[in-house]
């Protein structure tokens, strides 16, 4: 791994980002990479926008992101991801989660938004609450799109599985394991679709 991995983490208060970033960093020092972190979330009482800034590989110098390096951006809220959308690499990876929970000063989500992420990134992986609703708690979207991320980052999915037991709430272990592992299947159907449609094209 030469230059390292930028993932960057967004959404609004109370959602999980910091949990989910915590989970990703200890995922990578399982791994052997080195790690850095850093995380805005001093408005997260009052439905401000969170952030965090995850670096991982054989050596990392910042926290901070430099402005278009993030190679995957996870954003548990779509406006969030819109307003970073310019701290992304060109042809970065999108999971985010399709789930309005308009941030503070935010009164009305724009027409088109899916459509904007996707002429955005690269790669997109949209995780809809509803479709899974039958399947995993709400309370877990956080780990959910974690599970979609992984598919995407140089890190054994098993690092991730051993690092949520010991970062979640006491009693949550399992459906947060849970959740990871139906947001990995998830990205991989969303990934699977694609590629059979740009196959279709060509033909």
């Amino acid at each position: 791994m030469g230059e390292p991995v930028n993932v960057l983490m967004v959404g609004v208060g109370g959602q999980g980002v910091v949990l989910a970033s915590d989970i990703l960093a200890e995922a990578a020092l399982r791994a052997g990479l080195d790690v850095k972190k850093s995380e805005i979330h001093g408005m997260s009482q009052r439905g401000g926008a969170v952030f965090s800034h995850v670096r991982f590989g054989e050596r990392v110098h910042s926290p901070v992101i430099p402005k278009g390096e993030a190679d995957v951006l996870y954003a548990l809220e779509r406006m969030e991801l819109l307003r970073w959308a310019e701290w992304a690499r060109p042809g970065a990876v999108a999971c985010y989660l399709a789930q309005d929970t308009l941030p503070t000063g935010v009164s009305a989500y724009p027409p088109g938004i899916d459509e904007e992420i996707r002429r955005l990134f690269g790669t997109v992986v949209r995780v809809d609450p509803r479709a899974i609703r039958d399947r995993i708690s709400p309370k877990v979207k956080n780990t959910v799109l974690v599970g979609a991320v992984s598919l995407f980052i140089p890190i054994p999915a098993e690092a991730c599985v051993a690092a949520i037991p010991g970062l979640c709430p006491d009693g949550t272990a399992d459906v947060n394991l849970a959740g990871f592992e139906i947001g990995r299947a998830v990205a991989a159907e969303q990934v699977e679709a694609s590629v059979t449609r740009e196959a279709a094209d060509v033909e």
